[in-house]
């Protein structure tokens, strides 16, 4: 096990930033992703001890098996400042891609303790902004939080092509879509536009989902009294999958009106959302789903027993579905993220119960 400290002066060598803590790592040779990730380390594991502080510094993981590890979420703060508007040297724009604070392209990667921001702006003045772009199998956040306003959380996969020419442009496009396995825990993670998307299996337990109000913006048309503020998340789950996107005793918070947020709306056709036991604040719109134009029978969108002012199910969309026990009985950690390795996530902390309170 490798140990770097970063603004840690009793510890020798002490790194002033994380980009030169990684960089000081002996080079390997990086095998191509796959998936599974392969579960013995690849390469030795590192954990990066990081100093509460402010880092502003893009930065890029590619090493398997590392770990960040802070010491308080609102005390260590990996942050920088692209957004998709911005011009390139050639005169095109960024593009969503390019914008991630954080960048992991390799499996096995931990965070704990920590917050990944993207300082941007509101999505209705820079564009997409990620926090994080995370693309790697095997993948946990623990007591985390992230923060930005539209695309604030990547969970890699890209879908196969691009609904537009240069959509994809970036680091990822043409990387394999590898099914990535993604575990967040205790996490609190803070948007407004499709703040989590892509394709990847990924299970929210004990987290806090917050619809940020966008600053000034004027929402756009919409029907007859109804204000539509955001959409909580954007899978894009491949066809092949039997799961997407589950939460699974989180509390979905905002500062949002009443009836102005979407619990979620397909990036791509096959895109899987299920919510189990989870809190719905007043901000959630009675329907809970956009269908975003998609066919009605090919995206899947279901709930279990959640509960709060955004819950009721009189008025859901009549494509959405509510789970039934043995259905929702599937919704394991274990069997969700445990194909096809036996994968299942450990965690230093047991999931809390964000809405507890109300």
């Amino acid at each position: 096990m490798i140990h770097l400290y970063v603004n840690y002066p009793e510890q020798t060598p002490c790194y002033r930033s994380v980009s030169e803590a990684l960089s000081s790592l002996p080079e390997i040779e990086l095998l191509p992703q796959a998936f599974p990730a392969p579960g013995e380390p690849q390469a030795e594991p590192v954990t990066v001890h990081i100093a509460p502080g402010i880092y502003e510094e893009l930065l890029v993981v590619e090493r398997p098996y590392v770990t960040f590890l802070g010491e308080d979420a609102l005390k260590t703060v990996l942050s920088f400042h692209l957004g998709a508007f911005e011009a390139m040297p050639d005169g095109s724009r960024r593009g969503t891609f390019r914008t991630a604070s954080v960048r992991v392209h390799a499996h096995n990667f931990t965070a704990r303790n920590i917050t990944f921001q993207n300082t941007a702006g509101y999505g209705h003045t820079v564009g997409q902004a990620l926090a994080l772009y995370a693309d790697g199998d095997r993948l946990v956040l623990e007591n985390c939080r992230l923060i930005s306003s539209q695309d604030t959380l990547f969970t890699a996969p890209l879908p196969p092509t691009a609904a537009k020419p240069g959509g994809f442009t970036g680091p990822g496009e043409h990387a394999p879509r590898i099914n990535n396995r993604q575990y967040y825990v205790n996490c609190f993670i803070q948007g407004d536009v499709d703040f989590i998307f892509g394709g990847a299996i990924a299970y929210f337990q004990g987290c806090t989902i917050f619809s940020k109000k966008p600053g000034d913006r004027k929402p756009p048309e919409s029907p007859a009294d109804e204000v539509i503020y955001g959409y909580a998340t954007a899978a894009s789950t491949p066809k092949d999958l039997p799961f997407g996107y589950v939460f699974e005793n989180c509390c979905f918070d905002s500062d949002c009106p009443p009836r102005s947020v979407y619990l979620g709306r397909p990036w791509r056709e096959w895109a899987k959302t299920v919510l189990l036991r989870c809190s719905l604040g007043s901000h959630i719109h009675p329907a809970g789903w956009n269908d975003w134009g998609k066919p009605h029978d090919h995206f899947y969108y279901g709930e279990y027993l959640c509960t709060g002012e955004g819950a009721a199910a009189s008025e859901r969309a009549a494509f959405s579905h509510l789970l039934s026990d043995n259905e929702a009985a599937l919704y394991t950690v274990q069997n969700v993220l445990g194909e096809p390795d036996g994968w299942n996530p450990q965690v230093t902390c047991s999931p809390q119960s964000p809405c507890a309170d109300r």
